[in-house]
């Protein structure tokens, strides 16, 4: 898939906002910001200052790399194909198919961990709530 994404951007097609903002949220960790600008704005309809405010956004963020079931999702909502082959269960599966660095999936894991938290205090309200 991200080969299929950098294939298209070298060729100056429009890879939509989602597939855009994909690459961005992986590539991030793999080239320095500066090049992930410049990578950006060879889409053609993509200019500097929306490449660098995209890369500020996803850094500042800390955006962790979208898992396979949101980018088919982010997919439906353009033209661009993100994910060429669909129908293959190991496409857009990035976690699988490349090795990021320790901080993104312990970003990963904190946020499974308070969302599981936030899921048992809202179950046990909603518990007390009922008696």
């Amino acid at each position: 898939m991200m080969s299929h994404l950098l294939d298209a951007l070298e060729r100056g097609e429009d890879i939509g906002h989602y597939g855009r903002l994909v690459f961005a949220m992986v590539a991030r960790h793999f080239v320095d910001g500066d090049e992930l600008v410049t990578l950006l704005m060879q889409d053609a309809s993509f200019d500097e200052a929306h490449a660098m405010s995209l890369v500020d956004q996803v850094t500042r963020r800390n955006y962790s790399p979208p898992n396979r079931s949101r980018i088919l999702e982010w997919q439906k909502q353009q033209d661009f194909p993100i994910c060429p082959h669909m129908d293959d269960p190991d496409e857009a599966n990035v976690y699988r198919d490349l090795a990021f660095p320790d901080e993104v999936y312990e970003h990963i894991e904190a946020y499974h961990e308070r969302k599981a938290g936030a899921e048992a205090d809202a179950d046990a309200a909603s518990a007390r709530h009922a008696e």
